[in-house]
């Protein structure tokens, strides 16, 4: 059974500069790439946050941020996963696009839309949940308030996922909450997961960062503090399968009594 040594990328991200963000962003791959990572999570909006004013424009924009990512992925040999906002038929959807090697394989569009930042106002929901093979293993994706919501995890679980990227922007004075269901998730699906959440001030929210990489046990593999960072940690599958074998909870599930998921 493999093992793969992946990384979250957390970075302050700066409002409405595209240019300014993606150079952050493939700096950090390139980073990463020479410690060996073959997986790498961005956090939420990372080319330009919610610049809500300009955000249709700034989805124009996306295209190029992609094409520059593709390349970045292919030359360093990386399988990539981070939200953009993406433009269609004049509607704004927070799409997570999963890049293998230059290669967008699949994307998912946030399905829980947070209302308390007015996400709802500005923008569409996605319809469907992803779990997509790649070659780093089978990925489930989620964004930042999906996390709110076991059942998706439970969903991506029981279609295969081993890992599950989770791009995020929450803000304080959420830390615990952020903690807590992090491990939450990984440990009821004995999954891994890799959370890159931005840090700093962004108008009047101020991000804390602490992106994690948790292991299907809820070990925090390794934690961010507030400021830029690179984690990287390595996944051991074998510690997976073993733990999957032990207690086998997804086999164990009453969906007689409580439905599916």
């Amino acid at each position: 059974m493999k093992q793969m040594v992946c990384a979250a990328i957390q970075f302050n991200i700066a409002i409405g500069a595209i240019d300014t963000n993606l150079d952050t962003a493939m700096t950090a791959l390139q980073r990463v790439a020479q410690q060996q990572v073959k997986l790498a999570v961005l956090p939420e909006m990372w080319s330009c946050g919610y610049d809500y004013r300009h955000l249709k424009e700034l989805a124009q924009e996306t295209p190029r941020v992609l094409q520059r990512l593709q390349e970045e992925c292919s030359s360093l040999d990386l399988v990539t996963v981070g939200s953009l906002p993406e433009l269609e038929d004049g509607v704004i959807y927070n799409t997570a696009y999963v890049i293998d090697k230059g290669e967008i394989v699949a994307s998912y569009r946030k399905l829980h839309l947070f209302s308390t930042m007015k996400e709802d106002q500005y923008l569409g929901s996605g319809d469907q949940s992803l779990v997509v093979d790649t070659s780093v293993g089978r990925l489930g994706i989620a964004i930042c308030y999906d996390l709110r919501f076991p059942e998706l995890f439970r969903k991506l679980a029981l279609e295969g996922a081993e890992i599950i990227c989770i791009p995020a922007e929450w803000p304080k004075p959420r830390e615990e909450h952020w903690k807590t269901l992090l491990r939450a998730r990984a440990i009821e699906n004995q999954l891994f997961v890799i959370a890159a959440n931005c840090c700093g001030i962004q108008g009047k929210l101020d991000f804390f960062g602490l992106s994690q990489l948790i292991s299907p046990l809820g070990n925090v593999l390794e934690l961010a503090g507030e400021e830029n960072v690179e984690l990287v940690a390595n996944f051991d599958f074998a510690e997976m399968k073993q733990y999957r074998q032990k207690i086998d909870i997804l086999n164990d599930r009453r969906s007689d009594i409580y439905g599916t998921p």
